[in-house]
C-alpha cells in the first residue's frame, strides 16, 4: 500500500487530548480519538485556530497487523517524510526521528552540504546511513529548501506537489482503507463508503461485515 494514497486519511483537525513523550498524541476529531505519531517539535509548528484545534497532515501506514497514522505540521514536512522513506534502511519510525531532530529546512541544508556528521546526530542514524541519506537525497531535498517565510520555493519536495484537494478524513476514511487492505479496489471501497455514509457513527467491524456481504457475491 503506497503512502499517501488518495483513499487514506490525509489530514486531521481537532484538539490534542493526550501527548506522550515518545511522540504519540491523541487528536480528538468530533468525538473520535486518533492516535498519531508526530516528530518532536511538530505540534509547536502546527497551525491552530481560535479554539486551539490543531491541523496535522497525515500519512497512513497500513500493515497486516496495524494501521498507523503519522502526523506533520505542514505539507512540506509530510513530503519530506515521504522522501526520507524512499532511502533503503529508513522506515517510518526512523524518518520521524530524523524530522524530530532536523526539521525539513535544516535537513535539506545538511544534505546539500553533505554534512554527514550533522546527520549522525540523529538517534538511530549511523555513519553509513547518514552517507546514504546525503547521497540519495541531495537532488530530491534540494527542492525542499524554503524561504525565510517558510514557504516552499518550488511548491514541491522530491517530486511531491502540494495536493489540490484534501483526501477523505474521519472514521469513513479508515473504513475505506480497511476495505482496500482486504483486497478490494479503491473505487469499490469508496462507493460502499458513500452508500454507508449515514452509518458513520457505527463500529468499524459492523461496517466492514456488512460491506463484505455487499462486495462478495
Amino acid at each position: 500500500m503506497p503512502y499517501g494514497s488518495s483513499v487514506m486519511i490525509g489530514r486531521l483537525r481537532g484538539a490534542v487530548v493526550v501527548e506522550s513523550p515518545d511522540g504519540m498524541v491523541v487528536v480528538d476529531v468530533q468525538g473520535v480519538g486518533y492516535e498519531v505519531m508526530v516528530p518532536l517539535g511538530s505540534l509547536g509548528r502546527a497551525g491552530r485556530d481560535a479554539h486551539e484545534a490543531i491541523t496535522l497532515y497525515i500519512v497512513t501506514n497500513v500493515r497486516e497487523d496495524a494501521i498507523t497514522l503519522f502526523g506533520f505540521a505542514s505539507e512540506h514536512e509530510r513530503a519530506t517524510f515521504r522522501v526520507l522513506t524512499t532511502v533503503a534502511g529508513i522506515g517510518p519510525r526512523i524518518a520521524i526521528s530524523i524530522l524530530g531532530s532536523l526539521p525539513p529546512q535544516e535537513l535539506a541544508a545538511a544534505v546539500v552540504r553533505n554534512d554527514v556528521k550533522r546527520l549522525q546526530t540523529v538517534p538511530g542514524v549511523g555513519r553509513r546511513l547518514a552517507e546514504r541519506i546525503a547521497l540519495e537525497l541531495k537532488d530530491k531535498l534540494a527542492a525542499g529548501v524554503t524561504s525565510s517565510s517558510g514557504a516552499l520555493v518550488t511548491g514541491a519536495v522530491g517530486g511531491y506537489p502540494a495536493p489540490t484537494s484534501a483526501p477523505p478524513v474521519g472514521p469513513m476514511a479508515i473504513f475505506v482503507a480497511t476495505l482496500i487492505h482486504l483486497g478490494f479496489k479503491g473505487p469499490e471501497a469508496e462507493r460502499v463508503a458513500t452508500e454507508f455514509a449515514h452509518r458513520h457513527g457505527e463500529p468499524l467491524d459492523a461496517l466492514v461485515r456488512d460491506a463484505l456481504k455487499r462486495l462478495v457475491k
